[in-house]
């Protein structure tokens, strides 16, 4: 019937978001259990309808057509048994629960929320809008940040290199994790997407995201470009981990393409926040230039292993 959505005070976000799914699951358990003890009242296409539900519970993959063949089966029931069932007819279709964020949130001020949901187990989403930095608070630095880069309380470049949040999240071996670009590759974004749906448990995507305070020098409304620039130099990696797999083939792909590192450079001196550097501190811009180069590289080297690990 559409989304339903809620907004959440900045550092609560992972846990309103929990809060919101166990809320719906918990009152699906109870109808299956309500449908369980009426099972004895039903036959035919309303008992077969029944048991195809309970049984499905927390299957996403054709929960509308289920929902509507017990609606419909029920309707056509001549007892009172199954009128509280139906007046939760909108429990019937399993909800997909998103969790929806900022890199600001997720990897400083709301991660041990984030970290709390994706150790729970529970089947949610969380999809991380990296634009690293504080967007939405005037472009503080945050544990995103790359080295090199110019943010507020970083004026003269952020010494220390980026968090990993998709290592620490896969360090768990239950939660589905996805790094996306949709300037440099669509089809990858929407892929992970239906992966982290599909899959039953905690899933987390973390997309690269350009903003007002990198500074593009072409311009915002060149960011499919500019996304895509990253990627072929090496500055941003696209990969998924899918816990599914392990055993079966390698859980872990590397869907970007060997970058050209020839690039990494110009890529940085297209965005202000890293000319600016090389402007007031060219020697300082040098160094932590090649430093985040080494960083990238060494990322990408990590991501090729884990690649070829069965």
């Amino acid at each position: 019937q559409g989304p339903a959505w809620a907004n959440s005070l900045f550092e609560d976000n992972a846990e309103f978001g929990l809060g919101m799914f166990l809320g719906v699951k918990a009152q699906r358990e109870t109808l299956a259990e309500d449908l369980k003890a009426v099972l004895g009242n039903l036959e035919g296409e309303a008992k077969e309808a029944a048991e195809d539900w309970i049984a499905n519970l927390y299957n996403g993959e054709g929960t509308r057509a289920r929902a509507e063949r017990l609606e419909n089966a029920l309707k056509a029931v001549n007892c009172d048994c199954v009128a509280s069932i139906l007046e939760r007819k909108d429990l019937f279709v399993k909800p997909s629960q998103w969790i929806f964020g900022g890199d600001g949130w997720a990897y400083d001020i709301g991660f041990g929320g984030v970290d709390h949901v994706l150790a729970s187990g529970e089947d949610v989403n969380i999809f991380v809008f990296d634009t690293e930095v504080y967007s939405n608070t005037g472009g503080q630095s945050s544990k995103a940040t790359p080295a090199a880069a110019i943010a507020k309380f970083a004026a003269s470049g952020k010494r220390t290199k980026k968090k990993d949040l998709g290592m620490m999240a896969m360090s768990y071996g239950y939660v589905y994790v996805a790094q996306v670009n949709m300037g440099a590759d669509k089809n990858q974004v929407l892929k992970a997407i239906a992966e982290a749906e599909s899959y039953n448990g905690p899933s987390l995507i973390i997309a690269y995201a350009p903003c007002i305070n990198h500074g593009i020098i072409s311009g915002m409304g060149d960011t499919p470009g500019e996304q895509k620039k990253a990627v072929a130099c090496g500055y941003w990696q696209l990969y998924r981990y899918n816990p599914d797999l392990v055993g079966q083939k390698p859980a872990f792909s590397l869907d970007s393409k060997a970058p050209n590192y020839d690039l990494f450079n110009d890529f940085l001196m297209r965005e202000v926040r890293y000319s600016a550097l090389a402007k007031v501190y060219p020697e300082l811009a040098e160094e932590l230039f090649a430093r985040t180069k080494e960083d990238a590289i060494r990322r990408y080297d990590m991501y090729k292993k884990l690649s070829e690990i069965n």
